[in-house]
């Protein structure tokens, strides 16, 4: 009835995944959808979506088993082994996959996110189409920035929701005060949720840095423990930077009244977002 409201309504499945005979996997980002193709429109698109063979594939089709047996009741798939082939060959890398939602009893992204935070000592470069933390993960981004941690988050300049945008933005002289830089993507919309720590440590999926992602929405992150591949995804980072504008402190609290009057309103609704 209400088409337009069903990206915000509550127990929303978030997740962005296929599986390929039990041994391939897809997970990040994309949606399946014609808008995030780049050659046939006009605006452009950045996002960042994996590719996965091994064991890792298992614990994603069982996310998925188990969400199609939670979301339809009487419609649930008997989980057989015949999911699960046995993975001839596996590399080398450890991953870990972290999904929550509804059916979970804590919020695991949330909190496997927090604790890589709390464990950094060097680095966190973040990039989210949205930042909207809740006070926890708030918290602990300023606590890292205080002890000297590097922390560089990329969004967006002009999102795709109104009220995300001035939500996010409604943050920004509290981070930027804290020592954390902020860099805008300007070359289209930055639809990537990223973390890296360190430069050991990657987080890519489809949480977005926010209330919604954390607590409400079915989502689901991998976790790559790989110093090298960790090191190509920092690299992305610096090269999507070159498409950003940095923003500064002193330049953002001269912004215009009706900016911040629009980032007060659309704070109220933070948590909805």
């Amino acid at each position: 009835w209400f088409p337009n409201l069903t990206r915000k309504l509550n127990y929303r499945d978030h997740r962005k995944l296929c599986v390929i005979d039990g041994s391939i996997g897809f997970l990040g980002g994309i949606n399946v959808s014609d808008e995030y193709v780049n050659s046939l429109n006009d605006s452009f698109w950045r996002d960042i979506h994996l590719r996965l063979e091994g064991n890792v594939v298992k614990s994603i089709h069982a996310h998925f088993l188990l969400n199609w047996n939670f979301v339809t009741g009487s419609k649930e798939i008997s989980i057989a082994e015949d999911y699960f082939p046995k993975v001839k060959d596996c590399g080398e890398i450890a991953m870990q996959i972290v999904a929550s939602g509804p059916d979970s009893d804590s919020p695991h992204i949330m909190r496997a996110l927090f604790t890589a935070i709390n464990q950094a000592r060097e680095s966190i470069l973040i990039t989210t189409p949205y930042f909207i933390p809740n006070e926890p993960m708030l918290v602990a981004l300023k606590s890292a920035a205080a002890r000297g941690v590097d922390i560089q988050l990329m969004c967006p300049r002009d999102g795709d929701s109104w009220a995300a945008k001035y939500a996010t933005h409604s943050y920004f002289r509290d981070i930027l005060a804290s020592g954390i830089r902020i860099f805008h993507y300007c070359k289209g919309m930055l639809h990537a949720k990223t973390m890296l720590i360190d430069g050991q440590l990657c987080s890519v999926g489809t949480s977005n840095f926010d209330y919604r992602s954390f607590e409400i929405n079915f989502e689901i992150n991998a976790l790559i423990y790989n110093e090298d591949f960790t090191q190509k995804m920092q690299q992305h980072f610096e090269k999507d930077k070159q498409d950003c504008e940095e923003v500064l402190l002193d330049r953002w609290l001269e912004r215009p009244l009706k900016e911040k009057i629009k980032e007060s309103f659309s704070r109220l609704w933070a948590p909805l977002l």
